[in-house]
């Protein structure tokens, strides 16, 4: 854990947020600026600064929150479609350094920038 991280500190619960998902490895809630309603993101619990850093095992755990967070906004929000963004590095947009998947729904008409998260 990097105690100055604020993704190390939501997934040991020292800042208190609401939680959509959990598995062992991954934690799961809305993001504090959403691009589109629905806007979620799925943060390692432990502290990888990049995609790169992060073990191969783990992608899937990851990419299975995102699928169910995506069933939850097909049905519940009627999104017709979805952008999975992960940002590594300063240059790609990454402003917390600490890897993060964002699922973002998308719907009919609704035109967003998702380069700009």
């Amino acid at each position: 854990m990097d105690e100055e991280c604020i993704f190390c500190k939501i997934a040991s619960k020292k800042i208190q947020t609401k939680f959509i998902g959990e598995s062992e490895n991954f934690i799961s809630f809305p993001d504090k600026n959403p691009k589109s309603k629905g806007h979620a993101l799925v943060v390692s619990k432990r502290h990888y600064q990049t995609a790169l850093d992060m073990p191969d095992e783990l992608y899937s755990e990851m990419f299975s929150i995102a699928k169910k967070i995506m069933a939850y906004n097909i049905k519940n929000n009627k999104a017709t479609g979805f952008n999975l963004v992960i940002n590594n590095f300063k240059s790609a947009g990454q402003v917390i350094n600490h890897v993060h998947l964002h699922v973002i729904p998308r719907y009919n008409g609704k035109k967003i920038n998702v380069l700009d998260i």
